[in-house]
Formats: structure tokens, sequence, C-alpha cells
């Protein structure tokens, strides 16, 4: 397989505060005020930082996805408020978020993403998808377009965003105080673009950052999200459950970047991968399960029941699956989770502790040593199944100083990982092409 680098990419979901699972609010050593604290989200970006981890990266979905009775909320307050607060405490980490192409309008998307890249020297990157939710849409007084309308505006709001990022000339600050002479208005254009669902006149008063204009990451799926990617962005998000899935989603993204005139290399993908770091395989189930005390593990059991096509009761939590159990299995052939879930089962392991082993999660789960978890990295990642991986940490108070005290150097050892940034902008950590306006390869 292909590989522009020999060197894993790391980004590090920082979303509600506390950590990707719903107890992390709860644990030992979280503040229940995080969520709108921003010196303790900088506190967490400066250990990622440390770290020498890529970027930060914020996804959104601006709407209330769950109840706020037991769980906090699943995102930040609001992404460009958290990772400004971000910028002012980090040096070098990039700062990634999600800003729907569904919901805003491309100039303020232009605005807002190239103010936070100038104030963070070239740090930035645009998260550019689509929004399938339907109450995010109420919230913006809108119904969802139909999925080809809603990707149809997407290819148009990013050449009109690219477009406004390069409507202030590179050399167009002239900053000539004897003279008089602020900017070089012949380099400081309008865009004038209209399509069929956005337009924008332009242009963008706002000069380039120290990598040009923001880097364009995305985060959808099928094969309207794989030409959206393969043609603006240098970063993809995925959540591939296995290898052989992974590799597949890799592979078609390269082609399909070929196809639209780009080198390959320049799109990178990182799975989705959630770790949790412990001193044996037990105390990160342990640690796991007290995370499962916020969550309706009956539920979780029926559904798990689903995924392998038994009837599984909450009163067998403590227990394993009998051997007729275990029989009668069939791992569903919709859930690509399922023949995991089976394989962690038929270990023996009680269905507390298999759910604990993150069988029904929304990314592949690795629970135990930092070698062990080290170990799942690199077999990913020499496999080809990705460039990168987007952690999902599980408690940030003490989770992201786990993985970057005890992962991180194992990685280096290996030769995985590097030991220190090799540039200061988020291009240069992704080793992504410069870029200043649309890209003149695309049609």
């Amino acid at each position: 397989m292909t590989r522009s680098s020999n060197k894993i990419l790391l980004a590090l979901q920082v979303a509600n505060g506390y950590g990707s699972q719903p107890g992390a609010w709860r644990m030992p050593g979280a503040d229940p005020a995080s969520y709108g604290d921003m010196d303790v989200i900088v506190r967490h970006a400066q250990a990622a930082e440390r770290g020498k981890v890529q970027m930060i990266f914020l996804a959104d979905t601006p709407a209330l996805e769950n109840d706020l009775e037991s769980m906090a909320p699943h995102h930040a307050t609001d992404p460009l408020v958290v990772l400004t607060s971000i910028a002012r405490g980090t040096e070098k980490i990039g700062l990634v978020a999600t800003s729907s192409t569904t919901l805003n309008e491309p100039y303020t998307i232009a605005r807002q993403f190239k103010a936070l890249d100038v104030a963070s020297h070239g740090r930035a990157g645009w998260n550019a998808v689509p929004t399938s939710n339907a109450a995010a849409a109420a919230n913006y007084g809108i119904q969802l377009p139909s999925r080809a309308q809603k990707y149809e505006r997407a290819h148009e709001v990013v050449q009109v965003v690219q477009a406004l990022w390069g409507s202030w000339g590179i050399d167009a600050w002239v900053r000539d105080v004897d003279s008089r002479r602020f900017a070089d208005m012949s380099r400081i254009q309008p865009v004038n673009l209209k399509g069929r669902y956005v337009a924008s006149a332009g242009p963008l008063p706002i000069p380039p950052s120290e990598q040009g204009q923001p880097v364009i990451f995305q985060a959808g799926g099928g094969g309207n999200g794989l030409e959206i990617a393969a043609r603006y962005a240098s970063g993809v998000y995925a959540n591939p459950f296995s290898i052989e899935e992974g590799r597949a989603h890799r592979t078609a993204l390269r082609a399909a970047a070929e196809r639209a005139g780009r080198n390959p290399d320049e799109v990178k993908l990182f799975a989705g991968f959630m770790p949790t770091v412990a001193s044996s395989r037990r105390a990160a189930l342990d640690r796991r399960r007290r995370l499962d005390e916020s969550v309706d593990l009956n539920q979780k059991v029926r559904y798990l029941g689903a995924m392998l096509g038994l009837s599984l009761r909450p009163a067998q939590l403590d227990q394993p699956l009998t051997p007729q159990q275990l029989a009668d299995a069939r791992p569903s052939a919709g859930d690509p989770r399922a023949p995991h879930a089976l394989e962690v089962a038929r270990e023996g392991w009680t269905l507390a502790d298999v759910l604990a082993h993150g069988v029904i999660d929304y990314h592949p789960v690795v629970p135990g040593t930092a070698t062990e978890i080290a170990d799942h990295m690199q077999e990913w990642f020499e496999a080809g199944a990705c460039d990168g991986f987007s952690l999902a940490i599980d408690v940030y108070a003490d989770g992201i100083d786990a993985f970057v005290d005890q992962v991180v150097p194992i990685l280096q050892a290996r030769n995985l990982f590097h030991d220190d940034y090799e540039g200061a902008t988020l291009r240069s950590h992704l080793g992504a092409p410069p870029q200043y306006g649309q890209d003149p390869r695309l049609s």
C-alpha cells in the first residue's frame, strides 16, 4: 500500500470537556464544570501538544442530542469559541472544527475560519460536512433538503469559501507607513460567485496566515462524501471497525483523489479509535464498567443480543454466554461490529465485561495496557488501514495524560510517531501542499 509518510498522524477529539464516554463527567479527577470552563479545555489541549499530537478536532451538531438529566452534552459549547481559547494557550497543535455546509452561509464560514487561522498563526482547519440532523435544521428554521441537494450545496459552499479565502492576495498587505499605503487594493478583489444554492460577492478582508488559508477536512460517508473528500480535503475522519474496512476506505479515497487530479498522498485518512489506558486489561475493563454506570445497561444488553442474533436478558449481565448461546450466535450481517463482539464473548468474559470492551461503541475500542494500545495502532497503520487515528479518549481528566505519557513514547520508540513538530502550521503537520484560494487543478 503506497504511503506518503512512515509516521502515524494523530487527532484528539475534545468534545464536551469531559470525555468520549457518557459517564466521564462523574469520574474522579473530572471537573463537573468543564463543559463551560475554557481553562480546563485548554489544559487538555496543552497535554496533547506536549505529546506532539498533530491536531485537536471538534465535531459539532448544533442541537441537543441527549438527555441532560444524567449525561453531559455531546459537543462543545461552540467549536470556534473553544478553538480560539485553545489557540491562545497553545503554540503548534492544529485546530479543526466542524461547520455545516447545510446550515451556514459560505461568507460566515470563510470569515470565521480564516480569522481563527490568522489568530492561531496558521493552525486552523475546517471540517466541511452537510447536516443530517433534523433537530439541527429546525434550530436554523429550515427543513433538511434531500441528500443530493445537500451535497450539491456542499460543493458550492466549499468552492465559494476557498475563493473568499484567496480574495485577499498573498502580497496585498503593503503596510507602508511612509507612503501611507495600507494595502494594494488591486490585489484584493471580489469573487462574485453564484451557484444554485449559495453566492457571495466578496472580497473577504482578512490577509493570509502563515499557512495561507485553513486546511479542509471531511467526515461524510458514501459516494457523495467520498467525492467531497477526494476533491477538497487534506484529512478525512472515518469510522472503520476492521482493518479490511479501513483499507478499503483508504484505497477508495486515494483512487478518487487521483481521478480528481490530485496526488493521493495529499489526502490522509484518520480512523476513529477509543483507547482506555490502564495497568492491565482487568483494570481497563473496571474503569469502563464504572463509566457504564451512567448508561442503561439493560438496553445495551438487548442491543448486544440483537447484534449476535440472541435473546439476551439483563439478568445475565454478570455471566458469560452459555455454550449453547455461543453455538447459536450469528453475528448480524448489517453491523460491522458484530464479529468482534462475538470474538470477545468467546473469550469467556461476562456480558458486562463484553460491553466494557466497547463492542457497541462507535469506534474500535482497546481497553488495556499502553503496549496493547500501541500494538493495535501499529497493526492498523502498517496494514494500510489508515494514515493516523482520531482519538476519542474515555476521560480527558487523566486519559489524555495517560496516552501522552505511556502510549506516545512506545510509538516513538518504534519509529511510528514523530518526536517533535516539524513545523508550526497545520499544513506542515499533515504534509499538505500549499494552497491559496481554489485548487487550480480542479475543474
